[in-house]
């Protein structure tokens, strides 16, 4: 609509300058060409105005597209993070479980061991009082006790010598050491 408007206006600025050409007025003339030189200046001016306009506005898309592109490459990079963290958690969320587990298992196997342990002192209280033991001409006795779970360690006293016994229980059966134990005990009465 503006640009019908200039046109208009070159239109008239035309034809007052073909009527002043045909009038023969030089100071008419002159006064024609003083306005038809402010409105190209206005033009230039105009157009000036417009292509900084443009140019800022170009300028603008381009700071808020690059800023809109950082924005979505750090919501790329958050959700990858989120990603990363998540699977962290699972795994730890893992392996709690597992050490749970475990934990749970040692505990178990621990009240096992207290169990045996506690069955171990009453047979030994019980073999104690088993191994001494008036028997026709002779008197045994078993001091100075040490038993882990792989080792018995004691001191025979017999008839007629004294008896160290010193038994690797992990690398032998029950009965094995239990032969052994009573191969000690003298059945000449």
């Amino acid at each position: 609509m503006a640009q019908g408007h200039k046109f208009q206006d070159l239109e008239e600025t035309g034809e007052a300058l073909v009527a002043l050409i045909n009038s023969s007025q030089t100071e008419k003339l002159r006064r024609m060409k003083d306005e038809h030189r402010v409105l190209f200046d206005q033009h230039i001016e105009t157009k000036r105005i417009l292509t900084q306009i443009l140019r800022e506005e170009a300028q603008i898309e381009e700071s808020v597209g690059q800023r809109l592109l950082n924005m979505e490459e750090e919501k790329k990079q958050r959700e990858k993070e989120l990603k990363s963290l998540e699977e962290q958690l699972r795994q730890c969320i893992a392996k709690s479980q597992i050490t749970d587990s475990e934990l749970h298992f040692l505990k178990g196997e621990l009240e096992s061991l207290r169990n045996t342990e506690h069955e171990l002192e009453t047979l030994q209280s019980e073999v104690d009082e088993d191994t001494t033991e008036v028997i026709p001409s002779a008197v045994f006795q078993f001091e100075d006790v040490l038993i882990t779970h792989e080792h018995i360690i004691r001191m025979h006293y017999g008839a007629d010598l004294a008896t160290p016994i010193n038994i690797d229980t992990s690398m032998r059966s029950r009965s094995d050491v239990s032969d052994q134990l009573w191969g000690f005990v003298n059945t000449d009465w």
